[in-house]
Formats: structure tokens, sequence, C-alpha cells
């Protein structure tokens, strides 16, 4: 006899209904009903610029990341999960929409900002029909007030935050938004350091969980840790202008790096506030939390990213697409359905998030999306089907990367030669097989002309 949480999910995108064991005569249990499984909530928390080797769970040794070690031993630590650029804006948007920069919207950070069209569907627009309350409290990244593209008119009931990277890259604003109100932070005016924002943050996605409402959620924290010039001079607990190293003040680095580091140890509190918040409110039973990062480590505001190894064993950082660049860690787990203690090296990409939130709220994605539904692999009952996997990038002239089972092909400033890789035996990138595999670089290289331009993003030579 199957037990309550015994469900599939069915190749057309929807929860089966499970049959639910009964403790009743044999005649009961044939008249008794079935019964849905619960929709999950669903808690996306996002990193910026956090890198493959910067947890202490996926390798680092100096960084103290205790709440989210312990959120990946309670469910799955994914070693092969991508982002969907190596920067922050096309990324964001293949984590909304379900589209590979390919065919995404925006494809690049620029500047006056690309927002995501009227009529694009996006996670929380989807989920918010579907009867989830909605929230995104931290970087939006994907539009604003001047093309009409702002998270309340995407599907977030509540917003609060940044809404383009330019914004965001001071952790300490003079102002932030509240919805589409501009609330004035006067501490942090005249270059003073008070406010700590992603702070603010976390308060409110606390208080959104707090919050007495019986509909299923959808909660994106996208935090701005630890992004360039968050970790300078940073978190200031009791209004001070000098900087709070947390437990690294007493160690002999340089100032960056132990502000570095102070941040992330920082989200990770947060991160276990948040956990702590669930279980208090009776949350967190069913809900899925996915962590992850927007894309790879930086080296901006003078930090060094070999000091802590933040790419861990890849080549390559933000900006790159090589693994470094793109690999990103990823955590999720779900109390009543998914399995603790799991390391899984299947491979998955940000424009999944889409289908499979679709999948487990028990409603239809778009049609021609990019993504496929991992809730099978998510729950243990199967691996999803896909041709490959592509991204493309627009800095430093047209770059891309196409992944087909363990090859990988790039085509990578600053020489653009085609780098054919085997991941299974090169992980690093260190081996370019490009001379010895002629069949397999012309097989991934008209995966590259599986795309669509963009006006917003014209190709452009190097």
């Amino acid at each position: 006899m199957e037990n309550e949480w015994s469900n599939v999910t069915s190749s057309a995108g929807h929860l089966k209904v499970s049959r639910r064991a009964f403790l009743a005569t044999p005649a009961l249990a044939r008249s008794a009903p079935a019964q849905p499984a619960p929709r999950p909530n669903i808690l996306l928390i996002l990193a910026d610029d956090l890198g493959y080797g910067d947890l202490g769970c996926y390798g680092q040794k100096r960084i103290q990341t205790p709440h989210i070690d312990r959120l990946a031993a309670s469910g799955i630590r994914f070693t092969q999960a991508y982002a969907g650029s190596t920067v922050c804006a096309p990324s964001r948007c293949c984590l909304m929409t379900g589209l590979h920069t390919g065919h995404a919207t925006v494809r690049g950070n620029k500047k006056p900002e690309v927002g995501l069209k009227p009529s694009e569907i996006t996670v929380a627009s989807l989920l918010k029909q579907a009867g989830y309350r909605t929230a995104l409290f931290g970087k939006w990244g994907l539009g604003g007030p001047g093309n009409g593209s702002v998270p309340t008119a995407r599907g977030f009931d509540h917003f609060f935050g940044f809404y383009d990277q330019q914004h965001a890259h001071n952790s300490y604003p003079g102002h932030i938004w509240d919805g589409t109100v501009e609330k004035q932070l006067p501490e942090n005016w005249f270059n003073r350091k008070k406010t700590f924002v992603p702070d603010l943050f976390a308060a409110r996605a606390i208080e959104f969980l707090k919050a007495p409402d019986p509909r299923p959620f959808f909660l994106y924290f996208a935090t701005t840790i630890p992004h360039a010039n968050n970790e300078l001079g940073a978190i200031q607990p009791n209004g001070m202008d000098s900087p709070d190293d947390g437990p690294y003040a007493s160690e002999n680095w340089p100032a960056v790096e132990k502000s570095f580091a102070a941040t992330i140890t920082r989200l990770d509190t947060q991160v276990g506030q948040l956990v702590d918040t669930l279980k208090a409110q009776g949350l967190y039973e069913n809900t899925l939390i996915l962590f992850s990062s927007d894309n790879g480590p930086h080296r901006e505001g003078n930090h060094d990213v070999n000091f802590f190894s933040s790419s861990g064993p890849l080549r390559g950082l933000k900006r790159d697409l090589y693994e470094g660049g793109i690999r990103v860690p990823m955590i999720a787990t779900w109390k009543a359905r998914i399995a603790p203690q799991q390391v899984i090296d299947t491979p998955w990409a940000f424009w999944d998030f889409l289908p499979t939130a679709a999948a487990l709220a028990g409603v239809n994605a778009p049609p021609n999306l990019d993504g496929v539904s991992i809730a099978p692999l998510l729950l243990g009952q199967g691996k999803p089907q896909r041709s490959h996997f592509y991204w493309e990038f627009h800095e430093r002239g047209f770059q891309q990367a196409v992944r087909r089972g363990d090859w990988k092909l790039v085509r990578q400033a600053p020489k653009f030669e085609l780098e054919l890789f085997n991941l299974a035996e090169d992980v690093g990138e260190t081996r370019n097989l490009a001379a010895q595999y002629p069949k397999i670089v012309a097989e991934l290289e008209k995966l590259f002309r599986q795309r669509t331009d963009s006006p917003d993003f014209p190709v452009r030579p190097a």
C-alpha cells in the first residue's frame, strides 16, 4: 500500500493525486476519496556573487556557514547546478522566466535597464494566479519605473529592495524602494553607514513569514551579500561607522577579506533566522527551501577571489563562461518530501525553476520554455530529460557556451577560440580537446545557432 507521500509528477507537469493509507476496513479504504498532497510553500534564497567554494558544505575551510551547511545536510546538495548567466541581471531573468540567455529578454547588465515585457509570465505571476501570496525582498534587476517592469507589476504582492544592479552596488543607500514608494534612509546620507540594507531585507522576510495567511507563499529573498561594496566597511550593528568583522576581527587577513567573510557569515545567520521562523510558524514541514547564488564569485572592491578559493575546483569567476562563472552552490530541502543527506550530480539550471514551481503548485507552465521540471529529481522519482544547456554573454565581445552530457564547448574572451572540455574527467577545464574531437565540436557548435537575436543585445564581434 502506498503511503501519503507517494506522489509523482506527471509528464504534463501536474502533481498526480496521491493515494493515502487508511487504518480502516478494506471497504472503507476503497470508498474514501483520494486527496491531493498539499501544495508547498516556496522559499528561494539567492546570494549575490557567492562562489561555488564559499560555503562550508562545498569545501570552504575558513568562512563559517553552519546554518547553510545544516540546510544542505537536511536535504540535497547539488554539485552541478548552473546559474542563468555569469552576471546578475540575465541570471535573474532566466530564474524568473524559464528561458536561457539565447531566448531571454534580459541578456546582460545594461544601463538604462532592460525590463521584462508586459506579456512575459514570471514565476511570481504564475504562482500568484494559482493562489499563492508572493513577495520579493532584495534585488530585482529586471527593470524599474522607467519601463514599467517593477516587481509589483510582474507578480509580486510585496517588494522591498533595489530595482537595478547599479543601485544595489551600495549596501548603505540613501533610499530604498518599498513597492513603488521611495523610502528615504537619511541615516545613510552624506556617506554615513548606519543601516546595512541586507539586514532590512531579512527583517521584512521574517515579517512576511509571520503574517497570518492560510494561502501558500512564494518568498524570493534576493539578498545583495556578498556582492562587491557590500563587504567594504560593512555591518555596523551598533550604528557605528567602523566595520564589525564578527568572528574574523582578530584574523591576520586583509581588511576587505575579513569583512567579505563577515558578510557571508551574516547571511548564514539570516538563513538560520528564516528557518527558525518557518519552524515557529508551523510552516517548515511543507516549505521547499532553495538556496543558490546568481553567478560565480567576483574580484571587485579589492577582493581577491583566490584568498578563500571562492571558485573551489573550478576555472573562472564572474563574467566567465567557464564553470567558475556559472556553476553555483544549490541546496534544496523540504522536510515533508525530500530525504536528507543527499548529494546529487545531475545538472540543472536556473531556467528549470519556473516549470518546477509550476509542477509543484499543480498548474501548467507556459509553452516553449527552455527549462524542464526537476520536481521528479527533487522527490527521488527520476531525472529530467533535456537536449543541452546554453549560455551567451555580451560583454567583451559575444561569448557562448553549451553543455551536452559531459561535453562542454566554450567560445570565451579574450581568444574566442573553440575550446572543448570533458567535465567528467576535467572539471577544472584545463585540457582543450577540440583538436582531438572535431566531430563533437561541430555538433555542439550547431547548438550555438539555436538562439534568437535580440535588439537590446545585438551580436557584436570582439
